[in-house]
């Protein structure tokens, strides 16, 4: 089967920084779906994991997670789905990824894709909407049915993919006031138009920008981008007993002695946390995607695409990965078809 992967981990300008290859077709054990892989999309996780090293893999490494596509054939202790039933995943970062023509994971964590959406549309949604869904409603504990509605919820980096839809579940189904940091035209205009109430520039100092708005403090923070940048600022602006979430690795030791005083709460968000750990609660994710898929067809939640950079192949995930790299990306870019 055809699929891109990499032997060297280098700098994405490398001309083999990503090689298209030929490689084995996997076959479905246990709970394994083999899916027909229709459409990815490429998150920062990506790059990260691409990052140059002083490592040469023996096999190719697939690197990729986010998939949309068709069960071709599933392992003899499936009861979720059958061949011939198009899903939308995430996937597990413990297992090759999902830039091939055939993938493999565990139908736990696989979702069935909304019928209303194209396989490029779904694969945009998998990982950023188990983060935010998880960051929020199980990390920060706001209700998802709207027991917290009105309550200020700052959203850092709120064009990505993971803020474009935060910024939809905070405001369609928790109801809160959402507040998205944004600086280019571009990212506040859509940040807007996904929902966010108010806008803050993230270039300038947080707290008077909140309390032009009426906002000295807010209830949540849920931090996107940069934890060693922001995290210093969100003490004065926190309430007394509130709670952040952060899903970027802090690169130094992180102070938490200013959160004291107010009781508020950090918590920190890995989506593959129940994957790489095989946690009793691992189905969550997929009840978690049937969930958004019910709100997609029902068109309270939109797909959050932004670029298609066409095929799956070595040149497009290269642009891709640059793109990402540059660090102003719009919700989500994805590739289709091989």
């Amino acid at each position: 089967m055809k699929a891109v992967g990499l032997y060297r981990y280098l700098p994405i300008d490398d001309p083999e920084s990503f090689l298209d290859l030929d490689i084995d077709v996997p076959a479905a054990t246990g709970r394994d779906l083999l899916v027909e892989v229709k459409a990815i999309s490429v998150n920062p996780v990506d790059t990260k994991r691409r990052a140059p090293k002083d490592l040469v893999e023996k096999s190719p490494r697939v690197l990729g997670w986010d998939v949309a596509g068709v069960v071709k054939s599933v392992g003899p202790e499936c009861t979720l789905f059958k061949p011939g039933d198009a899903v939308y995943y995430a996937g597990s970062i413990m297992r090759p990824g999902g830039n091939s023509e055939f993938h493999l994971v565990d139908e736990r964590i696989a979702g069935r894709k909304p019928a209303n959406l194209g396989f490029a549309e779904a694969a945009a949604l998998p990982l950023t909407t188990i983060t935010a869904w998880e960051g929020m409603f199980d990390r920060m504990g706001i209700s998802r049915t709207g027991a917290d509605a009105g309550k200020s919820l700052l959203i850092i980096a709120g064009a990505g993919g993971v803020g474009s839809i935060a910024i939809q579940l905070a405001k369609k189904l928790a109801r809160l006031t959402v507040v998205a940091s944004a600086s280019r035209p571009e990212s506040i205009a859509w940040v807007k138009g996904l929902g966010a109430d108010h806008v803050v520039d993230h270039n300038q100092d947080l707290a008077p920008q909140l309390e032009a708005l009426g906002m000295k403090e807010v209830d949540y923070i849920f931090c996107l981008n940069n934890t060693d940048r922001w995290f210093p600022a969100f003490g004065p602006i926190i309430k007394p007993l509130g709670k952040m979430c952060a899903i970027v690795s802090a690169l130094k030791p992180v102070d938490l002695t200013p959160l004291m005083g107010k009781s508020v709460s950090l918590s920190w968000e890995f989506m593959f946390t129940r994957s790489s750990f095989k946690t009793p609660d691992m189905i969550e994710q997929h009840n978690l995607l049937d969930a958004t898929a019910a709100l997609i067809e029902a068109g309270t939640l939109k797909t959050t695409v932004a670029t298609n950079l066409g095929k799956i192949n070595a040149a497009n995930l290269k642009r891709a990965h640059k793109q990402l790299e540059g660090g102003h990306t719009l919700g989500k870019i994805v590739l289709e078809g091989f």
